[in-house]
């Protein structure tokens, strides 16, 4: 297993310790233009789910791991985290945001990894 495919079974591990659903590992590293390597896309039934899914995805990872992200953003309001690792970008949404951006859509073209939910 790659370093990258090690982090991002940290990542899904982290969302599903918190029941976030829906995950999607979405492998853009075949695509030239994109820019980072790979999406893990979730969805959080409230603020307060969203919120601790993300936080869930960065203290899991730094524990098992030993990496911190590089950034995030989204807490403001908790409709969107976005969570920076460099080479994997994590986006956890309410389920409205999740439709109205899309984000497996936008990149059709990459390789889209549905995880089943653990209930």
């Amino acid at each position: 297993m790659t370093e990258n495919e090690t982090l991002v079974q940290a990542i899904i591990e982290g969302i599903q310790e918190k029941k976030g659903h829906d995950i999607v590992h979405v492998d853009m590293n075949q695509i030239e233009t994109a820019a980072t390597g790979d999406f893990v896309i979730c969805t959080g039934n409230s603020t307060m789910q969203v919120d601790a899914v993300a936080d869930s995805v960065r203290d899991y990872v730094e524990k098992k791991l030993g990496t911190r992200p590089f950034n995030y953003d989204g807490y403001q309001n908790s409709q969107w985290i976005v969570i920076d690792y460099g080479t994997v970008y994590v986006h956890v949404f309410l389920p409205d945001f999740r439709v109205r951006y899309n984000l497996e859509e936008l990149w059709a073209d990459a390789k889209l990894t549905r995880v089943p939910d653990l209930d």
